[in-house]
């Protein structure tokens, strides 16, 4: 039974009524590419659109009627949640992360998404967009002509106007359906299977005055904890009948709906209003701490918090939620909206994002402290379930004026999740934001063009930090020009205000541009001296275990293996007594290729599998494109082409997402071509390239798999005489020091190796 793509929620309680709507819309899923289910907020367009997407998604296994819908939609169904975007920028990058697609070539969003899509066959949801609708139809409209296999289902409170689109309106549940509803949801709160009987009457006239919303019904649902019926029903009469009126102009259902929240809302007590209100700030999934560090104060002591949330629970006005962070709380946009409006009438909205802007500085700033530690994997969790609210906060420090300093040091301090988690192209995003220069009403887009720092600022830190985080994430990125200019500004500014941190940074991401792009001397210069800057200023956690790693790197390159061994290990035994494993994966790719050199490739295997599952664990697409490169350069010398062909075709895969396939550089690319070579002669052309193509098509989780499977037996069509098993030829394990001579040094061929590197192995 094959795994099915795509990421659609589990669900939480029944799907009700809605029976018709739903093999309609299921229907013209196969008629249009571009449906948008319209209707008014509260009507229940998310849930109708993931239940039509659920019955489209492909059957884990074969199963009678599935054929037709395994072709359709093949690659599978993808949910994305739009309603806390209100960036434009922003957009291209939620469906990146909505598809799970990582990337860090540089490439612009829009670019990677045409990549992904082009030659895919899968369905995507697009829900809550009516904030951003001009620039949503305009990526739609983009994606659906270049993309012939996607097709869109979107929800929203109004179509995209797209030509093809195929508008679905939503109407409110008929009265026997939303009877049903509320009886299914009473069910869950009273622990019966409906209300009593002698409520039947006030149920249906409480649906009918609810206009069968089923947001409504379901808040109306939760208050059966403390009211019959009949008592909710006359408090709707005698407490809101002056919302039925509501502002002219407004659609009687916008009126309906916001007469039930407003109802829900006057029934709370006042702690429970304010709670409410404040909890409107955050823009994602949040924790019980994050609530209790903002909104707290004298009219809502901190102990009283986790009491008021509960009640809140209770009401089906806050969402618990389990994820791989933890504990997560979180309201529906239209419950947020609603409670956004009260804040603003409380005049305290400027300071509750200020409150929520500080307590997510102060948790990057704890999450860049803790990255080093036992707890990365838990950090960046962490950091993904934050992520809309670390948005908001930057967002807020980029726009209000004298503020943009902080808007640096917090998109400076997370170069953690930018580099170690897959995020670099939306770090990229943020930190150009943050360097640019203030925009003058006609000035033209400044491209990389960074703020001069002014003299005597007491903000130069961030805006230095910033500097060398960008200069990172675009060496990562394979934009070199962007790299030099940033690191350059950094190294020159550091050095005039006597920063000797910042000094020490620059001078280590200049010299691991000068490793990735081939100037092995060069890079072990800058690397050592930056390495002993650190050691000066008693600097130590990952960017500066990742220094030493690279340090190693060059050394092995150059062909000082036992130089390159000794770092290593060095290197690992501090990630053994911190905990630290993004660094320790490096070190272990190292160590690996060093192996490899010496031909000892059991011991290249071993620790290439463990670098590899860190690597995945983490989502550093870099890490793990090399660490299969060379993965494929063991297998071929294990004596089985084959597989290492497949490998070399799940790398090539890989690598767009990363940037310039092996960095453009001669250095980095002599293994691939090594086992290319052996490949191809081994098993002849057309076959390499078929098993290429089979390793074009394997999903990152499956290519990881296969790499840690090992071969899959030597393969017969290995040349006689040709060394298989423990050992490679030693002409193919020659290292890339020959495409560095010329740099002005003389390599070094360390003592135990097996004698000239390009010559055959000693035992």
């Amino acid at each position: 039974m094959r795994p099915v793509p795509g990421n659609l929620p589990a669900e939480l309680n029944r799907f009700v009524g809605r029976a018709d709507e739903l093999a309609e819309l299921t229907r013209l899923l196969t008629e249009f590419r571009l449906i948008t289910l319209v209707g008014v907020g509260g009507v229940g367009k998310t849930r109708l659109a993931v239940q039509a997407a659920r019955r489209a998604s492909p059957a884990p296994g074969p199963a009678p009627g599935t054929e037709l819908l395994e072709k359709r939609y093949c690659d599978g169904v993808w949910l994305a949640e739009l309603s806390s975007i209100r960036d434009p920028g922003l957009l291209d990058h939620a469906l990146v992360d909505a598809l799970r697609i990582t990337d860090h070539s540089g490439r612009p969003p829009r670019e990677v998404l045409r990549a992904h899509l082009a030659d895919r066959r899968l369905l995507l949801v697009l829900d809550g967009f009516e904030q951003l609708v001009a620039p949503c139809a305009e990526l739609v409209r983009d994606l659906l002509r270049r993309c012939p296999g996607l097709r869109v289902l979107a929800a929203g409170r109004r179509p995209l106007r797209l030509e093809g689109e195929r508008a679905f309106p939503l109407a409110p549940m008929d009265e026997p359906d939303a009877a049903r509803l509320f009886a299914d949801r009473a069910a869950g709160v009273l622990a019966e299977s409906c209300p009593p009987s002698e409520h039947d009457d006030a149920v249906r006239e409480l649906c009918r005055r609810l206009d069968g919303i089923p947001l409504a019904l379901e808040l109306a649902a939760a208050r059966l904890r403390v009211l019959s019926p009949d008592q909710i029903l006359r408090r709707i009469d005698d407490r809101f009948r002056l919302l039925t009126d509501g502002a002219r102009g407004e659609l009687p259902r916008h009126r309906t709906l916001r007469t039930a929240i407003g109802w829900s809302h006057e029934l709370c007590t006042p702690a429970e209003r304010l709670l409410w209100a404040r909890l409107s700030v955050f823009a994602g999934p949040f924790d019980l701490e994050a609530v209790e560090y903002v909104c707290v104060g004298p009219d809502l002591p901190a102990g009283s918090v986790l009491d008021v949330l509960g009640e809140l629970i209770a009401q089906s006005v806050v969402v618990r939620e389990d994820t791989a962070a933890g504990v997560r709380y979180r309201m529906l946009d239209t419950v947020r909206a609603y409670g956004a409006e009260w804040l603003d009438a409380l005049a305290d909205t400027g300071r509750m994002r200020r409150r929520h802007r500080d307590w997510y500085m102060g948790l990057a700033t704890w999450c860049e402290l803790d990255w080093f530690s036992p707890r990365q994997a838990e950090i960046a969790a962490c950091a993904d379930s934050a992520l809309p609210n670390l948005r908001a906060a930057i967002e807020l420090c980029l726009e209000t004026a004298g503020e943009s300093y902080l808007g640096r040091y917090l998109a400076g301090t997370l170069w953690f999740y930018w580099a170690g988690c897959g995020r670099l192209t939306e770090g990229r995003h943020w930190l150009d934001r943050a360097l640019a220069p203030a925009a003058r009403p006609g000035d033209p887009p400044h491209e990389a063009s960074y703020e001069p720092p002014h003299e005597g600022s007491r903000h130069d830190d961030s805006r230095l930090k910033a500097l060398w985080v960008l200069g990172y994430v675009a060496i990562l990125q394979g934009d070199n020009a962007a790299a030099v200019g940033a690191l350059h500004a950094c190294r020159d500014e550091a050095a005039r205000t006597g920063n000797a941190l910042a000094h020490a940074y620059a001078v280590h991401r200049l010299g691991c541009l000068a490793l990735l792009t081939g100037d092995m001397e060069r890079a072990e210069r800058l690397l050592r001296s930056a390495l002993g800057s650190y050691r000066e200023l008693g600097e130590i956690n990952s960017n500066v275990l990742m220094g030493r790693a690279e340090l190693a790197l060059s050394l092995v390159f150059l062909g000082d293996l036992d130089a390159a061994v000794a770092l290593c290990a060095e290197v690992r035994e501090i990630c053994e007594e911190s905990g630290e494993r993004w660094a320790r994966a490096y070190a272990l790719h190292v160590h690996a290729y060093a192996a490899w050199t010496r031909g000892r490739l059991a011991e290249a295997r071993a620790l290439l599998a463990e670098a590899v599952t860190i690597h995945h664990t983490f989502n550093d697409l870099v890490g793990l494109v090399l660490a299969m490169e060379l993965m494929a350069l063991v297998t071929a010398g294990e004596g089985d082409p084959a597989e290492a062909a497949v490998l070399q075709g799940a790398a090539a895969r890989l690598w767009p997402s990363v940037g310039v396939p092996l960095f453009g550089s001669a250095t980095f690319g002599a293994p691939h071509e090594r086992c290319e070579r052996r490949a191809r002669e081994a098993l002849g052309a057309r076959a390499y390239d078929a098993r290429v193509a089979e390793g074009r098509a394997l999903s990152q989780a499956a290519a990881v798999e296969r790499a840690l499977a090992g071969p899959r037996g030597v393969s017969a069509s290995v040349p006689p005489g040709r060394p298989s098993g423990d050992r490679a030829p030693a002409r193919e394990r020659e290292t890339a020091r020959d495409q560095g001579r010329g740099t002005g040094r003389e390599t070094r061929e360390p003592a135990g190796s097996p004698g000239q590197i390009g010559g055959e192995a000693a035992g």
